[in-house]
């Protein structure tokens, strides 16, 4: 072979190297994981617990029922020991769909399949921490149940629970989690350590072009307390669910919505639960959860999919001092909309839509959170929602909500009983005052 010149031999060692870099790409790209976008299609709200609920488990299954919003085919669940003062053993979880027409511990056993937590079927939760199980293959449907079982091998304090579920929870002894059907020991009107469930999702409803997953989906979260959390027991009837129809129905989006509801009962926008000292408060109050402000980044900013956020926050703000709550965290309508405003800047700030909601009614409520000064803090929190045009938009539910003979009142066929919370068809003109454009 003869000597190559200095042109030829920088020839190929730019050829060699083009050569080079294209394999290693190459390589890589078969390599790399295909971006899988998960998006929210149900959550709950976790809060600790007060000194006296010493609630705790032992080699028992919990068996949770949750309502989906969303359809997917490929789900996984984050489970939560946030508020627990020690690591928390998950033995075993299994997920399924609930068994079509038979009662509500009961699984479709075709459906059954095991979660794992990195690889492994059991996972140790630190103190302050949540966990997500790995991703498994099981066709979701939209606005259906499913069926969610935990196994705790060891004494375990109930310290991480959303203790105003309205939906049946079971507890049954020893590991059952992937029995079709159980006997409870015990049944509970609470969710403990699941606050999830986040899907691979798929077009669904009047819009659908198939069932294969699409990275558009995204998830609306509503912020709020009771109002926002209420349903009658076991129907899914809370405005949320109600929207989600709305949603997936004539007039709504392209793409999935998922619906995530993070309404606490008693839970307020400026103050943690602060009792009086020698208050029957002090035996429920923790259960309010911690203030909006505080939960924002956690059961809002950090939920998968999330693109646009419900707030419905202050009724408990105005109603609790005085009555389970100190004087002293007496609030003004100008405290609501300072309160309101950090929402709206931290939302912005990690490009979220927001959405404000008016207070509702509530003149002669039971709870004994009427005053004139209230309403008028209500009156003045609401005008400047509707006329400020700081939030990307308005739902406004006192409109919806209120009696036109007496527009401090709810309408009658709306009350609950109490004045203050509405019933099923009260919930459901909820839903139909959101505006569907803004999820377009």
């Amino acid at each position: 072979m003869g000597h190559l010149t200095v042109r030829q031999r920088l020839a190929a060692l730019f050829t060699g190297a083009l050569l080079l870099g294209a394999a290693l790409t190459s390589s890589a790209s078969a390599q790399a994981p295909e971006p899988t976008t998960w998006t929210g299609t149900w959550a709950t709200a976790p809060t600790t617990v007060p000194k006296t609920d010493t609630t705790a488990f032992h080699d028992q299954t919990i068996r949770q029922i949750v309502h989906t919003s969303i359809a997917g085919s490929v789900l996984r669940i984050r489970l939560s020991n946030e508020f627990g003062k020690q690591p928390l053993k998950i033995g075993e979880v299994h997920v399924a769909r609930r068994a079509s027409g038979m009662d509500e511990p009961t699984i479709d056993p075709a459906t059954d399949r095991e979660l794992t937590f990195s690889g492994k079927s059991s996972v140790t939760i630190p103190a302050g921490a949540p966990a997500l199980s790995d991703p498994v293959t099981l066709r979701v449907p939209a606005r259906s149940d499913l069926v969610v079982s935990l196994h705790l091998p060891e004494s375990t304090p109930g310290s991480t629970v959303n203790s105003f579920s309205a939906q049946r929870s079971y507890i049954a002894a020893g590991n059952v989690t992937g029995e079709t059907k159980i006997e409870p020991q015990s049944v509970t009107e609470r969710w403990y350590f699941l606050t999830g469930v986040s899907v691979r999702a798929t077009s669904a409803g009047p819009t659908a072009t198939g069932s294969s997953g699409t990275g558009k989906a995204s998830a609306a979260v509503a912020l709020g307390d009771s109002i926002t959390a209420d349903t009658t027991l076991g129907t899914n009837h809370r405005w949320t669910d109600y929207l989600a129809q709305r949603l997936q129905g004539p007039g709504g989006p392209r793409h999935p919505v998922g619906v995530l509801n993070k309404g606490i009962s008693g839970n307020r926008l400026l103050h943690d639960p602060n009792p009086p000292a020698g208050h029957p408060a002090e035996a429920y109050a923790a259960y309010f959860g911690e203030s909006g402000l505080k939960r924002f980044d956690r059961d809002v900013a950090s939920q998968p999919g999330v693109r646009h956020v419900l707030v419905l926050l202050g009724v408990n703000d105005l109603g609790h001092p005085g009555n389970i709550a100190p004087l002293s965290e007496k609030v003004t309508g100008q405290d609501l909309i300072d309160g309101h405003r950090q929402l709206i800047a931290r939302a912005h700030e990690r490009g979220l839509r927001i959405y404000g909601a008016t207070i509702t009614p509530f003149k002669n409520d039971t709870l004994g959170f009427y005053t004139p000064e209230n309403a008028a803090a209500r009156q003045t929190f609401n005008h400047w929602l509707r006329t400020s045009g700081e939030y990307d938009g308005v739902i406004d539910f006192d409109a919806a909500l209120r009696d036109p003979a007496d527009p401090e009142r709810l309408l009658a066929a709306y009350d609950s009983g109490d004045h203050l919370h509405t019933n099923d068809a009260g919930r459901e003109a909820m839903a139909q005052a959101v505006p569907l454009r803004f999820f377009k």
